[in-house]
């Protein structure tokens, strides 16, 4: 399809208009960024976001695979111990244009049984659909149970064909105060993740922007 080939830097202002109750940004009136890392937990990359916030004192928002919290629940623990929000991302990463309801809708129970196993105490659920993709009816249904977060600056650091130099650039251009970010704990988006992220710390930092998660 046309348009799964563009480079949706900023978020399609047309979801706007289709998913009106998801969530894309947060208030323009305050210097605030929200990070959120979706895919993991993994082992080494998770690790490194971790300590990355750490150095600035910045929190985030991973949005959980609930295999990946299986396989991985000591990487889960650190994201809760350090206080960062997380969120469901199904249990095997499904992309609910290509997935049938019930199916998708088991996923999402899966994983929310996975985040509840593993500590997790968070009043209000979060979710992500992956790829950013689900259809209008599992839009209706995940919407009675969970806010569902979407992004206003997708960074693509999982996109071999663009640099990490690039990917940096792109992010301090479409950045601003209230969006939310997205990045991957996901070995496709090692190398520009790595060299993205602490640039993007200290940049923000050195403007007075503060990192928060979304404990809304």
């Amino acid at each position: 399809m046309f348009l799964d080939k563009i480079r949706w830097f900023k978020i399609p202002f047309f979801l706007k208009f289709i998913y009106t109750k998801g969530i894309f940004n947060l208030s323009r009136e305050e210097k605030v960024i929200y990070l959120t890392f979706d895919d993991g937990p993994i082992p080494d990359l998770t690790e490194f976001i971790l300590e990355q916030l750490s150095v600035y004192n910045a929190k985030a928002t991973f949005f959980c695979v609930g295999e990946n919290i299986k396989k991985n629940p000591t990487i889960f623990q650190k994201i809760l111990q350090n206080n960062h929000a997380v969120g469901n991302h199904t249990f095997n990463h499904l992309k609910g244009t290509h997935t049938l309801n019930d199916r998708y809708f088991e996923n999402v129970r899966l994983c929310e049984q996975m985040l509840a196993a593993h500590g997790l105490k968070q009043e209000t659920k979060l979710f992500r659909p992956p790829y950013g993709k689900m259809k209008f009816s599992q839009y209706n249904e995940v919407k009675k149970t969970h806010k569902i977060i979407f992004w206003d600056m997708l960074t693509y650091d999982f996109d071999f064909t663009l640099t990490p130099e690039k990917c940096y650039k792109n992010a301090i251009k479409y950045i601003k105060n209230g969006s939310i970010v997205v990045f991957h704990d996901n070995i496709k988006a090692t190398a520009s993740l790595k060299f993205a992220l602490p640039k993007i710390l200290k940049y923000y930092k050195e403007l007075g922007f503060e990192f928060k998660n979304l404990s809304l």
